[in-house]
């Protein structure tokens, strides 16, 4: 087993007097592709910015491998007013790379997503497709060993859909670094890109985890004795 990239022992997290995140006991290991899934409101975006340090838990213990280069894409990735290639070479300029090295990785990075004719576009006016490409474009230039995305295809057209996960998928084939696999942790509501994307799911139900799973148990064995919440929410996913 590859050493835990995120170790959680009793994490919550509440926003006021209200309890997003309880309880959550959790390792994820480098390699793994995990998918969380559960109806809107169950804690997703949560833990997934918890795990990514935007959030620090209010109770509990979190432990994060401080080797590992974590970027986490949005479901709205906030794009600024500046040319496609700018916008992904301000963010390694930012992470320490000389302007001009920045342009030209920035360059290449849009011609892996299949960008590199609207480099000079500005960003906002861009379609959601293609600025969720963009945002790809910018977090994988920065070369993380982690990716967490908060449903990354949500509101694409299904052409789109299919390009983001392909780029996902691309990536996380991949390992960053000789010894490091890419690590995937996505939410999402689309079961059949659960399936392709992931091994393993994670389904959440009050911002408590209610079932940790393989990819293919979760689909494929009967949860009604076992997982009575996981196994209604697929019902009515699939209805």
């Amino acid at each position: 087993m590859t050493a835990p990239v995120w170790r959680a022992c009793g994490v919550g997290w509440r926003w006021g007097a209200q309890w997003t995140l309880r309880d959550i006991h959790l390792s994820i290991h480098a390699g793994e592709r995990v998918a969380l899934v559960g109806a809107n409101g169950s804690g997703k975006s949560t833990l997934l910015r918890v795990l990514h340090g935007l959030l620090k838990p209010v109770e509990g213990k979190l432990q994060t491998n401080p080797h590992v280069r974590q970027g986490m894409l949005f479901q709205r990735p906030h794009m600024l007013r500046m040319s496609a290639q700018r916008h992904v070479a301000l963010g390694l300029w930012l992470s320490g790379v000389p302007w001009k090295d920045a342009s030209e990785k920035a360059r290449q990075a849009l011609v892996q997503v299949g960008l590199q004719d609207i480099a000079k576009q500005a960003a906002p006016t861009l379609s959601g497709g293609q600025q969720q490409r963009l945002a790809m474009a910018r977090l994988c230039a920065l070369l993380p060993h982690v990716l967490l995305l908060d449903e990354p295809t949500a509101s694409l057209d299904p052409r789109a859909k299919r390009e983001v996960e392909q780029l996902i998928a691309a990536y996380a084939a991949n390992p960053v670094d000789a010894d490091t696999p890419v690590t995937l942790v996505f939410s999402s509501h689309n079961l059949g890109q659960v399936k392709r994307l992931a091994t393993r799911v994670l389904y959440l139900e009050q911002g408590r985890i209610l079932a940790d799973l393989p990819v293919h148990e979760f689909f494929n064995s009967p949860l009604e004795a076992r997982y009575p919440q996981a196994h209604l929410f697929l019902q009515g996913e699939t209805l």
